[in-house]
């Protein structure tokens, strides 16, 4: 496919993600959209559908490559899908981040900002922060 094209995709994907429109996201990844592609500032779909807690857009783009522990660089939209994810208290978003290998003790930031399970309790987000501690999340807090 070529670049054009595929940049085409992308911004539709992320159009689709926005509006919580798990069909069109669907139809966009059949025809060629990766689901991996960041856009121009940085942000990863997965972040996005995972902050959004569009679980069933989350499932379909870790079904479709999406790698579960790619961490975003979006202005304003960086971190793990996890971390994103368990931030908001979105459970579902969350079961299927871990259903697919998500790491439930990865921290943001290359591994120097908050654990999933930080930013649960945080929240305080306690479903959430349970569901990570089955997973086998612990909780690290910054000191600095």
């Amino acid at each position: 496919m070529n670049r054009r094209r595929q940049k085409k995709f992308s911004g539709q994907l992320f159009a689709a993600i926005w509006r919580g429109d798990t069909a069109r996201a669907r139809a966009l990844l059949r025809a060629g959209a990766d689901p991996e592609r960041a856009d121009g500032e940085g942000t990863t779909p997965l972040y996005v559908a995972s902050v959004h807690g569009e679980a069933a857009i989350v499932r379909l783009l870790l079904t479709s490559g999406a790698a579960p522990d790619t961490e975003s660089r979006g202005i304003g939209a960086e971190g793990t899908p996890l971390c994103a994810a368990a931030c908001w208290g979105h459970t579902e978003a969350v079961r299927e981040l871990l259903a697919h290998g998500a790491d439930p003790n990865l921290r943001e930031d290359h591994g120097t900002g908050w654990s999933p399970l930080d930013w649960a309790n945080n929240g305080p987000h306690p479903e959430t922060a349970a569901l990570l501690t089955a997973a086998g999340a612990t909780a690290r807090l910054r000191t600095t």
